[in-house]
């Protein structure tokens, strides 16, 4: 009976200790994950840009405004533009830090790009570009850089999380309790 309780315990002892491991790997990689998503808000930063560039170049890769215009029709007025991205900057802004203050994960800013590219476009095709340039790179810049701060914020705590809980194992040889 007695070497029966001491195969059990034994048993219960490596089944932990095992787990204990697979939670260490789990952890690390966990971090890695989580320090190279931190990073996206930088990368996107860097897309935006790069997209600016060729926007200040006056987009001499796309087909001309006269073109365009023939095939889709009169653009909106650079005004109607205007007006658009800043209901689009201050809703951007207040989502990004809505997102921030609830702690909701959301892993990147590239959608925000893809519209800040097309506030540059559309201007390009209204032949507005030169005069509202400065809008759109200063809306972009301030939207991916706070959203940028927010994803780094946010893995970073997750990062200071996970250590604590590896930092336990590690110490403990145990599981850290669940929050």
């Amino acid at each position: 009976m007695k070497n029966n309780d001491i195969s059990q315990q034994a048993s219960a002892f490596y089944q932990e200790t095992s787990g204990t491991e697979a939670a260490s790997i789990r952890l690390e990689t966990e971090i890695a994950a989580l320090r190279k998503r931190s990073n996206r808000g930088i990368y996107a930063l860097a897309l935006f840009l790069l997209i600016a560039m060729i926007a200040w170049q006056g987009f001499t890769q796309l087909p001309s405004p006269e073109k365009v215009i023939a095939v889709l029709g009169t653009p909106p007025s650079a005004q109607m533009i205007s007006i658009a991205l800043l209901l689009y900057t201050f809703s951007a802004i207040m989502l990004s830090l809505s997102r921030m203050m609830g702690g909701i994960e959301h892993k990147s800013s590239f959608s925000h790009v893809g519209y800040l590219t097309g506030f540059f476009l559309f201007y390009h095709f209204a032949k507005g570009l030169d005069d509202n340039y400065w809008a759109v790179l200063g809306s972009g810049m301030t939207i991916l850089g706070v959203e940028s701060y927010r994803i780094w914020t946010f893995c970073n705590e997750a990062i200071v999380r996970k250590i604590e809980q590896l930092d336990y194992i590690r110490r403990t040889g145990r599981l850290p309790l669940e929050d």
